[in-house]
């Protein structure tokens, strides 16, 4: 299997859609090779099952034309940052070999989220090192050799915290959002935490108007909000997007 150029690693199924699903279909339609690493099975989800958010995860993928999706069996609502842990989700980046890795942002309402972000970056450190053996699913005999991505990135959608760039994703908005309603579990009207979950009425307008807000600051009509924590690097200050004025 050829490596994957970005893998997004989400603490819940739907993660990924919301925050960055417009830039995963960017990427694969440019001819990369995407993917998502859920953390949880979503079993202690107010709505659903983990049964109902797999099959909608799979539908989903599809939608969103990624190459691999996989979840891992961390327990939902007590995703905890654990050695053991990251060994999982270092075994994984091993696997798939990404160039860009996408985390949900440090800080957030839900520690799920939040946990997940700290405990992806130290699994990506792990996954460097090269005296943690870690062998492939399945095939205790087959050792993986060390790898870490190139790139570590921070979905920022669920924080309010203003992003380093935007992606845009005005021609990928259409298929995010059917991503999005794809999890007809979380969505749909129905009075399991009605007063958590906005009504289906309400859903696109709400999406949209997100995806505008962060449009408007790169100048073009939806994108989506990224944070890295390196400096970035510019080789021409006459090509550098998005005017000042």
């Amino acid at each position: 299997m050829a490596p994957l150029d970005v893998l997004a690693i989400a603490a819940h199924r739907d993660d990924a859609e919301q925050t960055c699903g417009g830039t995963l279909l960017k990427m694969a339609r440019r001819g990369h090779r995407t993917g998502i690493l859920d953390l949880t099975q979503g079993e202690m989800g107010t709505r659903g099952t983990a049964e109902d958010r797999k099959r909608e995860a799979e539908e989903a993928a599809t939608i969103l034309e990624v190459s691999w999706r996989q979840a891992l069996n961390l327990p939902d609502g007590r995703v905890e940052n654990t050695w053991e842990n990251r060994l999982k989700v270092a075994q994984v980046i091993r696997e798939q070999c990404p160039a860009v890795v996408i985390l949900p942002y440090w800080q957030g309402r839900h520690p799920d989220h939040y946990t997940a972000s700290i405990l992806g970056y130290e699994a990506c450190f792990v996954a460097g090192l090269a005296k943690v053996a870690l062998a492939r699913q399945g095939l205790p005999g087959q050792s993986l050799p060390p790898h870490r991505p190139f790139k570590i990135i921070y979905a920022t959608l669920y924080y309010d915290i203003r992003p380093t760039f935007v992606v845009d994703i005005s021609e990928q908005f259409e298929s995010r959002l059917r991503a999005i309603m794809a999890y007809r579990s979380q969505f749909s009207q129905q009075d399991a935490g009605r007063d958590l979950f906005p009504a289906p009425s309400e859903i696109r307008s709400r999406v949209e108007a997100m995806a505008r807000f962060y449009g408007m600051l790169g100048g073009v009509t939806y994108a989506e909000p990224f944070l890295q924590k390196e400096v970035g690097l510019v080789e021409d200050l006459t090509v550098i997007p998005v005017k000042s004025i």
